[in-house]
């Protein structure tokens, strides 16, 4: 098993950022994937940006330039920090972990991000 605990989300003016954390703790084995996917309401989930335990990272066209995922290994903690914020980011924030042997991977409770005037 493995728990997923999130902070730093909140309501921020357009063109404001936020920084993102998740901490996950448990059965971690040392190759993973961790990631931050979004769901809007009455949209599905979907993938904002993730990081392999080897620092390689994936970004969605909507978040490209504004948007960096970073990771501490030691802490197995991943970070999202989102610059120039627009009111279509808004959405609940969802962290992810993945490994080898928990392909389907598991999930954090979620954070709100507002960005509205």
């Amino acid at each position: 098993q493995v728990q997923l605990v999130e902070s730093g989300g909140g309501l921020v003016q357009p063109g404001g950022s936020l920084r993102l954390s998740c901490a996950a703790s448990g059965s971690i084995f040392s190759r993973n994937a961790m990631g931050w996917y979004r769901q809007a309401p009455g949209k599905q989930r979907e993938l904002v940006a993730d990081i392999t335990s080897g620092g390689r990272t994936n970004y969605a066209d909507s978040v490209k330039g504004r948007f960096t995922i970073s990771r501490d290994n030691a802490k197995n903690t991943v970070y999202l920090q989102m610059n120039s914020l627009k009111s279509e980011d808004t959405a609940v924030y969802y962290c992810r972990y993945r490994s080898l042997a928990t392909p389907d991977g598991y999930w954090g409770q979620g954070t709100q991000v507002t960005v509205s005037s």
